[in-house]
């Protein structure tokens, strides 16, 4: 069972959230806050699998109340997902620096907020595909006519495959699905993908994949369009 905290100052958004992620046979929600300061207390208190904040909350925000909850000397991590109304490059900057393993937009299908809990809760990460896309063509915008960094060693056609993978916005069970692997084998190739580019994400991982010419900010599209 996942364990799951929210925190939005919005009474009947917590509400909604909550009746759609209780109808769920394998998440539980088992604390509800209104604000950051609150959903540290709780969190610490209550030590669920994932919290769900929101980013604009009264006193401390969500960006603040992520770095404490996700705080790598804790005991045990909890892992967190953002859900916002503002899609802002800041934002989404901000939540990824601060820990965050999703970023998820509040018109989002009910379906994509159980996937990012439960990759969350996994390990595993998951942004909003019509996130991604923007952000990514901002990013390569950015940097067009850049020479992309060059990995520390070749990739080897499974690291290939499974960039391709991240970039298209698959989590690491899709992953697995899909090549015919392990999760634990999924997260070992990210391991050497990150070490051999030198990036800190997934976010980052894709946007390389895109500047080197092994993709393109359609595919991400494309994935939005087929998960919205």
């Amino acid at each position: 069972m996942i364990r799951v905290l929210i925190a939005d100052d919005q009474s009947i958004i917590r509400a909604g959230l909550a009746t759609i992620l209780d109808a769920q046979s394998d998440i539980e929600v088992v604390g509800q806050s209104a604000n950051g300061r609150e959903a540290i207390d709780l969190a610490q208190r209550l030590r669920p699998d994932v919290c769900l904040l929101d980013i604009t909350m009264p006193g401390v925000d969500g960006i603040a109340a992520t770095k404490v909850i996700c705080d790598p000397t804790a005991d045990r991590s909890i892992a967190v997902v953002i859900i916002t109304t503002f899609d802002t490059d800041d934002n989404i900057h901000a939540a990824l620096e601060a820990g965050a393993r999703g970023f998820l937009l509040k018109d989002a299908p009910p379906d994509q907020l159980t996937r990012a809990l439960r990759a969350a809760a996994n390990g595993d990460a998951l942004i909003d595909p019509s996130v991604t896309a923007r952000l990514l063509d901002r990013l390569s915008a950015a940097n067009r006519g850049k020479t992309p960094v060059q990995p520390i060693e070749p990739l080897t056609e499974r690291e290939e495959e499974v960039l391709l993978a991240v970039a298209d916005g698959r989590t690491n069970h899709e992953i697995a699905t899909e090549l015919f692997i392990s999760t634990s084998t999924v997260k070992f190739h990210l391991a050497g993908l990150m070490s051999k580019i030198k990036v800190r994400n997934r976010v980052e991982l894709a946007k390389w994949a895109y500047e080197t010419g092994r993709t393109s900010p359609t595919t991400a599209k494309g994935e939005a369009d087929r998960t919205s």
